[in-house]
């Protein structure tokens, strides 16, 4: 896997709050739970390259 970029990101409390809750539930790290909402997104729109699909 290639190195991670840090990057700030801004959401509202509710929307963190949510995202939060969600990863405590699916036993990750909210950081974690991100990166999978972000990775599933681009799975699903065909835009994640075939290698990093895992």
């Amino acid at each position: 896997m290639a190195a991670k970029k840090p990057f700030a990101l801004r959401l509202d409390e509710k929307m963190m709050k949510a995202v939060e809750k969600w990863a405590s539930d699916e036993f990750r790290s909210t950081n974690g739970q991100m990166e999978w909402i972000v990775r599933e997104a681009l799975k699903k729109s065909g835009r994640l390259p075939k290698s990093d699909s895992h």
